[in-house]
C-alpha cells in the first residue's frame, strides 16, 4: 500500500544528492516536499499534512492534533521543545501517533564540540590564537604554565541523555570522574547519575560543568547567579543545549568577576547573539554559533536516520529516538 509522506527538511542546492537519496528511500510511496518555512497550518500544505500518514521535518503541532490520518511525526533536529505540550502527549497517547526526533544524528557532533573544548582550553589554544593574531610575541613559558591536563579532573554533566553518554565515552581515556544529572537515574547508566535536587552540592566538586539541558519551563535560566555562584573560580562552564538554560547577566557576572575560569558556549540568550552584546568581548568567554551539531554530512546523517526509522515503521517495529 502507498503512503502519503509529506516533509518539510530544508534542501539546498548543494544537497541535490540527499534530496534524491530521499527520493529513492520513500521508494513506492508519495512524498509531498514543502520548503522549510512552510509548516502545514494552512493552504495546500495543511491539506497534504492532514492527508499524510507520516511526516518529517518541523510540521505544525496544533495541525498534528487536528489530523486523524497521521500516525508517526519525525523532527529534524534532536530538540522537540514547541511539541512538549501534555495536550499534544494525550493527543498522541489517544490516536496512538507517535512522535520522534533526530538526536541520533546530533550525538557524536556534539560530544566532539564539547571535548574540542575542553582540549582546547586545557591546551590553551585560545591564548596560542589570540597571540598568533595580534602581538606574535612567543608565549612560550605563560602558555606552558596555564596548560593543564584533562586526566584524573573532575565533570559533571547537566542534562545526561545520549550526548552526555557519548562524551563519558569519549572521556573514559582521560581517565576523569564522570558524574551525570538527569531526572531519572538509572542502575544502568555508565556513570554515577544523581537528580538536579541533589546536584548543587557537587558544583564545588567539578573542574567542568556541562550544560546540555533542553528549554523547558523547570530549565528557564537553570544556572543562574546562586549555580553559577556554587562554582569554584578554577572551574569552566560549557554550554550546548539552549541558551536560554542560561542566565546571560549572572555568567557575565561570573565572569568578569573571576569566579569561574572560562565559559564555552554554543548557545546563547538571546540568539543569535547580537554584535554588541558584552559576552562576545568578556575575557575567558568563548563563542561558537550554535554549530555543535553541524557537520558537512549533516543532511545525508538526517535522510539515513528516517531511513531506519521508515524500514522500522514499516515492519511496525519500535522507532529510534522515540520521546512520546
Amino acid at each position: 500500500m502507498s503512503l502519503n509522506i509529506w516533509c518539510n527538511l530544508l534542501f539546498r542546492e548543494e544537497h541535490a544528492a540527499e534530496k534524491a537519496l530521499l527520493q529513492s528511500v520513500v521508494g513506492q510511496h508519495r512524498l509531498h516536499l514543502f520548503p522549510p518555512t512552510v509548516t502545514g497550518n494552512s493552504g495546500e500544505a495543511k491539506e497534504s499534512l492532514l492527508a499524510s500518514e507520516i511526516a518529517f521535518g518541523s510540521p505544525d503541532p496544533d495541525v498534528l492534533i487536528e489530523s486523524t490520518k497521521l500516525k508517526w511525526i519525525q523532527l529534524f533536529s534532536a530538540g522537540y521543545t514547541e511539541y512538549d505540550r501534555q495536550d499534544l502527549r494525550d493527543n498522541f497517547t489517544a490516536s496512538g501517533k507517535v512522535l520522534t526526533n533526530s538526536s541520533s544524528v546530533f550525538v557524536e557532533p556534539c560530544a566532539e564540540h564539547i571535548l574540542a573544548m575542553m582540549l582546547g582550553n586545557a591546551r590553551r589554544l585560545p591564548d596560542a590564537i589570540l597571540d598568533q593574531s595580534s602581538g606574535r610575541s612567543w608565549q612560550m613559558q605563560r602558555i606552558r604554565s596555564k596548560s593543564r591536563l584533562l586526566l584524573g579532573q573532575k565533570v559533571l554533566i547537566f542534562g545526561f541523555g545520549t550526548i552526555g553518554k557519548r562524551l563519558a565515552e569519549m572521556l573514559e581515556p582521560f581517565k576523569m570522574e564522570i558524574v551525570g544529572v538527569r531526572r531519572d537515574p538509572a542502575s544502568t547508566d555508565p556513570v554515577k547519575t544523581v537528580t538536579p535536587d541533589k546536584a548543587d552540592d557537587l558544583l564545588l566538586w567539578a573542574d567542568h560543568v556541562i550544560n546540555i539541558l533542553p528549554a523547558s519551563p523547570s530549565t528557564d535560566s537553570f544556572f543562574d547567579k546562586r549555580r553559577l555562584g556554587l562554582m569554584r573560580s578554577d572551574a569552566i562552564y560549557y554550554s550546548i543545549g539552549r541558551g536560554t538554560t542560561t542566565d546571560s547577566d549572572s555568567l557575565l557576572e561570573a565572569l568578569d568577576e573571576q569566579r569561574i575560569a572560562a565559559a564555552y558556549l554554543d548557545v546563547t540568550n538571546p540568539e543569535p547573539l547580537p554584535p554588541d552584546h558584552p559576552l562576545w568581548t568578556t575575557p575567558k568567554c568563548h563563542i561558537t554559533p550554535h554549530t555543535a551539531g553541524g557537520a558537512a554530512d549533516e543532511k545525508l546523517r538526517q535522510v539515513n536516520h528516517f531511513r531506519d526509522n521508515l524500514r522500522l515503521y514499516l515492519s511496525d517495529k519500535p522507532l529510534i529516538d522515540q520521546i512520546f
